[in-house]
């Protein structure tokens, strides 16, 4: 599932199960195993996923086995989450297609995030499926998500294409998909050269409060 490569300073990350990408307990372990590498041995991260499809959420034949290992999972994609919301190196995704729900969130956690443009669904639709979305998602949708655009986005369930989720809040720049992972590594490659202790410092300082929830939400 994981591919990994470094180049001029930059971890390029990539997670394909050949599926539709769910966040899954390999998904968690690939996710960590890459940032793992790239944060002891590079100066940014670009992460990229699938064609078609960046990541679909949740893998939901887990989360059917039971509460048991309905909670194992989660609480694993969470810590994930978390992590790479206070990743201390510059986070740039490539988002080849579709990114719903945790897949979503995955965007919120990243600090730069690039869409290819297309007939793609960015959003959080966990009303619509009859859930409530979590604390983690929760802060991070309210810290990373254009305020205007809240009620629509976290409350009603609205799935929005490229160029209305950058306005949103999920994308920060939509490209045609030959562009995409050369933006997100030139991206990358900038990022790397901004003073690394000052880059986590202040990543921190804006997220804290954010953190802090999450992290007591986890306890």
């Amino acid at each position: 599932m994981l591919s990994y490569r470094e180049q001029d300073k930059v971890a390029v990350i990539g997670l394909d199960d050949g599926k539709a990408n769910a966040v899954s307990h390999g998904f968690v372990d690939a996710m960590n195993e890459g940032l793992d590498r790239a944060e002891k041995l590079a100066g940014a991260v670009v992460i990229t996923g699938r064609e078609g499809v960046f990541s679909a959420g949740f893998d939901l034949k887990e989360l059917a086995k039971g509460a048991k290992e309905r909670t194992e999972l989660v609480n694993r994609g969470a810590a994930m989450l978390l992590r790479l919301f206070s990743f201390p190196q510059p986070v740039v995704v490539a988002s080849n297609g579709h990114a719903i729900a945790a897949g979503a969130l995955v965007l919120l956690a990243a600090d730069t995030r690039i869409g290819a443009a297309g007939d793609f669904r960015y959003g959080l639709n966990e009303t619509a499926i009859g859930m409530s979305l979590p604390p983690f998602g929760m802060e991070m949708a309210k810290c990373r998500l254009s305020k205007r655009h809240q009620t629509q986005a976290i409350i009603q369930a609205q799935l929005y294409p490229p160029d209305a989720a950058q306005q949103a809040g999920y994308l920060d720049q939509v490209a045609e998909a030959g562009d995409l992972e050369n933006l997100a590594f030139a991206q990358a490659t900038a990022l790397a050269e901004l003073p690394a202790a000052a880059y986590a410092a202040t990543k921190l300082d804006v997220r804290r409060e954010y953190i802090d929830r999450i992290a007591a939400s986890l306890a």
